[in-house]
């Protein structure tokens, strides 16, 4: 038996039942959005005012000749809003669109850790009044003793932000 093949096929099992997530906060919790997505994290700079924008797109930023629209989370999910402070961050992340891959960066509080999140663990979000519309979550999952609400970034962006059609959620 060709060992090295089946201790492959195990890893690669492995992969596909845990995925590792960014973590940040906004208000004191802490959210997630997958690794694979995040293409860099800077820090925060002023941005160009688009207008007629909606109130939560801070405006854009051209990063390396590409102009990225910039998001407020806090704005978005319709939470206090706090002065921007030292650990205040933009996340720049890829997300899938129904015609093409889009560069959007995301305001937020700050940058907590990199979870392994094994999806047996993931669970769907409450069905209760939330500052967050549960479209966007992903779902729950509990690590070291923290909850995390991982969201689902496609749906984030392009129902929200940019008018695009949802994106087909993954199974």
């Amino acid at each position: 038996m060709n060992t090295q093949h089946s201790h492959d096929t195990q890893a690669r099992t492995e992969e596909v039942a845990a995925a590792q997530y960014l973590t940040f906060q906004l208000a004191g919790e802490e959210y997630g959005v997958d690794i694979l997505r995040v293409q860099e994290i800077k820090g925060w700079d002023r941005v160009t005012r688009i207008p007629q924008a909606p109130h939560y797109v801070l405006g854009v930023i051209n990063l390396r000749g590409a102009v990225v629209p910039i998001v407020d989370l806090r704005k978005r999910f319709e939470l206090a809003e706090v002065p921007f402070g030292p650990t205040t961050v933009v996340i720049v992340v890829k997300v899938r669109g129904a015609r093409s891959e889009r560069t959007v960066g995301m305001v937020v509080d700050a940058v907590c850790e990199v979870y392994n999140v094994d999806l047996a663990q993931l669970r769907p979000p409450p069905e209760v009044g939330s500052a967050v519309d549960t479209a966007f979550v992903k779902g729950l999952a509990t690590v070291d003793d923290k909850m995390l609400i991982l969201l689902d970034i496609d749906q984030l962006v392009n129902i929200s932000i940019l008018g695009d059609e949802p994106t087909e959620r993954a199974a």
